[in-house]
């Protein structure tokens, strides 16, 4: 085997051009303001069911794109997600990137109320950064804690719903983008079983990077 290319940005580049290249054959039409979203999951997963899977409240993308822009809060429900996240995206942005999950107060909070510490965090989250961007891959109570949310008045700059798995999880992401659609709160769900940490670090990516002018790979540095 001769590798084609060896330089990170070459293999992006040509990875990005694939992905375009098997859509367009699949007969998949992604619009365009969702394009990058859904280009870097599946450059994530190498899964092009995400190009059916991911839904989109309309406008999902810009309100992600302008609150990351803006130095929005992201919160995520694992610290695998967060440890995906670009920081110096983040950082050219004037971000940060929160999880609650290993907080005592939360896990001392989780235990009094008899609930998970997903549902704690995101209960803090709604306290301490009501206008974050709220990016869960791992856990469905979490998303019907941010349901129960935004029923109550909170509304994040947006949720990213893609946890995996099958307890509860398919259930938990059409409640979420249901009431995200009834309050206009700005969401973005995996719809089905598939999903990951590592999904929802891909979307937050997607967002910061077209946020940072940073979707070529050389604006991050690359050779």
């Amino acid at each position: 085997m001769t590798p084609q290319h060896h330089l990170p940005a070459d293999i992006e580049r040509t990875s990005m051009g694939i992905i375009t290249e098997e859509l367009a054959q699949r007969g998949l039409e992604i619009p365009p303001e969702n394009a990058a979203v859904v280009k870097r999951v599946i450059h994530t997963t190498a899964d092009f069911d995400y190009a059916v899977n991911l839904h989109f409240t309309p406008g999902a993308v810009a309100a992600g794109v302008a609150a990351v822009r803006g130095g929005a809060t992201i919160i995520t429900d694992t610290n695998m997600a967060l440890a995906g996240i670009t920081k110096p995206g983040l950082a050219k942005l004037g971000g940060q990137a929160l999880c609650f999950m290993a907080d005592p107060a939360v896990a001392a909070a989780a235990k009094e109320a008899g609930t998970t510490r997903a549902v704690a965090a995101m209960h803090k989250a709604a306290r301490e950064y009501p206008a974050a961007v709220l990016a869960v891959g791992n856990a469905p109570t979490a998303l019907l804690a941010i349901a129960d949310e935004i029923e109550n008045g909170l509304r994040p700059a947006l949720v990213i719903a893609v946890p995996v798995g099958f307890v509860n999880v398919v259930e938990s992401k059409e409640r979420l983008f249901a009431a995200c659609m009834q309050y206009g709160v700005p969401a973005i769900a995996a719809m089905g079983r598939k999903g990951g940490s590592n999904v929802a670090a891909a979307i937050c990516n997607a967002l910061v990077y077209q946020a940072a002018e940073m979707l070529d790979p050389k604006a991050r540095g690359w050779q």
